[in-house]
């Protein structure tokens, strides 16, 4: 049975990665960047094409999708997050997170809470919220028509695109491996450097950390493909880019702290983390590594990743690991105990600029007083913090 176009396995394959990517690009610039965090604005043209183009090819509700992923956000890496591989263990998330997606978003609750200010027209009540698999037969008697028999195969390969890649992997695999940019207080990790193969939700720490960004890439080597979609869609005069995580300069010649320096710091805390870790804790943790006895070297190393790592709770034995190295080294303990110091600077981020502005001042007065010489750099380093011009 041939279909409309006759086409060679080749090019089967060519529009089935085609018709995926826009599936991706409708995820993760008109779900993701746009309707759940609104960091940019799209045109109509672009988001009820993508609106349609979703109904067709994966049946989600665009309020649902933006309800799951809020509480997400909200409750991550908790009991009552949908998709947490840390509480439900990454088999179970990578091989039915879209069972566990379709649960979520049947709950009335997690929909009125945090789906507000998505679609609610004509379409939306009466074809897409009301007829979701509507859509999907739709997209299987137009990949029959158009590619005959094999149209089938086309169609199974957008249905179980979205459903493995983003419920499965994302959703899963970037809770759960690979490498962090910053120190969020989830476990949100990028997957590879070149958000290439799913829209850039692969730069998922990097999200998690500016969450509000249209803008997913971080590094110089990252490559987010979905930023590209935004920037052309953007000077096509058909979206208006809202917010890009922020970048943190740091003036040589600045050693006053003042509300720049305040703003700096909290607006890239996550970033602030990072370096800290780095900078402060790891290598007096090497120091303490080298004048150690072969047991007390055991427990350094096991205890290396909670001194660093930003997760959301400790297991017993983990804590315990952590609290017995601590004990076993008064620098170590004092490192520490800066950091969390640091950490409890912005979260009272509700309280004034000068009572924020007062807190790191003597943050920094009293770090530099310890003695300790890669916190005292850290400290003096703290004082020329400064948002880059835009």
């Amino acid at each position: 049975m041939s279909g409309i176009l006759e086409l060679p396995v080749w090019g089967l394959v060519v529009v089935a990665l085609v018709l995926t990517q826009i599936t991706i690009a409708a995820v993760t610039v008109y779900l993701h960047r746009h309707q759940a965090h609104r960091a940019l604005d799209l045109h109509a043209v672009p988001s009820h094409f993508f609106r349609f183009w979703l109904w067709l090819t994966t049946g989600m509700v665009t309020k649902q999708w933006v309800a799951v992923h809020r509480k997400h956000h909200a409750k991550c890496e908790t009991e009552e997050d949908p998709h947490s591989p840390q509480v439900m263990g990454i088999r179970k998330v990578l091989w039915q997170g879209a069972e566990l997606y379709r649960k979520e978003a049947r709950n009335t609750e997690t929909q009125a809470r945090y789906g507000h200010a998505t679609p609610d027209d004509w379409l939306e009540r009466n074809v897409y919220s009301r007829y979701p698999l509507g859509g999907v037969a739709l997209m299987a008697v137009i990949d029959i028509a158009l590619f005959g028999a094999l149209g089938l195969t086309i169609w199974a390969v957008q249905m179980a695109w979205i459903p493995f890649w983003a419920a499965g992997v994302i959703n899963g695999g970037a809770h759960y491996w690979g490498y962090r940019n910053f120190e969020t207080s989830d476990a949100a990790t990028n997957l590879v450097p070149w958000g290439l193969i799913i829209g850039g939700e692969e730069l998922h720490n990097n999200h998690h950390a500016y969450p509000s960004s249209a803008r997913f890439s971080n590094k110089w080597w990252e490559f987010d493909i979905g930023w590209l979609y935004c920037r052309v869609l953007s000077a096509l005069g058909l979206a208006r880019i809202k917010k890009v995580a922020p970048k943190a300069i740091i003036a040589r010649d600045k050693n006053i702290i003042d509300v720049d320096t305040v703003t700096a710091v909290v607006r890239n805390r996550f970033h602030i983390l990072t370096l800290y870790g780095r900078r402060v804790i790891l290598p007096v943790l090497r120091e303490e590594l080298r004048r150690a006895d072969e047991s007390c070297r055991k427990l350094f190393r096991r205890a290396r990743k909670p001194l660093v790592r930003e997760d959301v709770q400790l297991d017993a034995e983990t804590s315990e690991t952590l609290t017995a190295a601590l004990s076993q080294s008064k620098t170590l303990e004092t490192v520490y105990q800066f950091k969390q110091q640091l950490k409890a600077l912005w979260g009272r981020s509700a309280a004034n600029q000068e009572k924020l502005l007062q807190n790191l001042q003597e943050w920094c007065h009293q770090a530099e007083q310890t003695g300790i010489q890669t916190l005292q750099d850290f400290a003096r380093s703290l004082r020329g913090y400064s948002l880059q011009p835009a």
